[in-house]
């Protein structure tokens, strides 16, 4: 049986002659939740404050109920046309709706500092 990968993870801004200390351990910031699990809680929202079922939605959006469903788990990334459909079924516009997101998202991050004036790097593995 094969013997598991060892993992070790990257330094940034560091040399290897110069170990940075560790952090004291903390607990793990709160994850950023992401576009479409609150764009999904939002259309979720909407549908039951009108008391319709998926099929109903659905039905009027032009797609299948089991779609609808995973959108509003935030299993699915749906288009920007299939978004636009939803929010048309649901009695919303397009820039309605994605304020509403945006409003959400903003009362879930309440003391998040913006990320908007450094550089973003993304580690890939390989």
């Amino acid at each position: 049986m094969a013997e598991p990968a060892k993992v070790y993870p990257l330094r940034r801004n560091s040399s290897p002659r110069e170990p940075r200390p560790e952090p004291p351990s903390q607990e793990p910031p709160s994850q950023e939740p992401l576009w479409r699990e609150v764009l999904g809680q939002r259309l979720r929202t909407l549908r039951l404050d009108q008391q319709e079922t998926l099929a109903q939605t659905a039905s009027r959006a032009g797609i299948s109920p089991q779609y609808l469903s995973e959108v509003e788990r935030g299993r699915k990334e749906p288009s920007s046309e299939m978004i636009a459909a939803l929010a048309g079924a649901l009695g919303t516009t397009l820039i309605g709706l994605t304020e509403q997101v945006a409003g959400d998202l903003r009362r879930e991050q309440p003391a998040r500092p913006s990320r908007s004036s450094g550089p973003v790097m993304l580690l890939l593995a390989a």
